[in-house]
């Protein structure tokens, strides 16, 4: 992957946490001007990952692990939520799933 690659990950999974926090924040507490601005950075999500041009199952399948970090570490970070042993091991099979979707095919071609 280049970093034009992970340039556009990394803010599609941003522009996707904030827009569901703003959307749960205008739910739990601040009204509609917040839940529509998270429907607006939610869309800028759809925009930036599909700005790699890749085959869409591929694509989606890739950025699913990095979005799941980001989600795992926005919880621990931004929400202070504390992180189970188990949600750290789930995200560590859905890298790992992503990472058999991104080299997978190059690394069969060894054997």
């Amino acid at each position: 992957m280049t970093q034009f690659t992970w340039f556009f990950f990394i803010a599609a999974a941003a522009c996707e946490v904030g827009g569901d926090a703003l959307i749960r924040r205008g739910i739990r507490e601040s009204g509609i001007p917040a839940i529509l601005l998270g429907c607006f950075v939610l869309s800028c999500y759809g925009v930036a990952v599909n700005l790699i041009r890749w085959d869409f199952s591929k694509l989606l399948g890739v950025y699913v692990a990095v979005f799941a970090v980001v989600s795992v570490l926005a919880g621990l970070i931004l929400f202070r939520e504390t992180v189970p042993l188990s949600t750290w091991i789930g995200l560590a099979v859905i890298v790992c799933g992503g990472c058999i979707i991104q080299f997978g095919e190059s690394m069969a071609r060894l054997f």
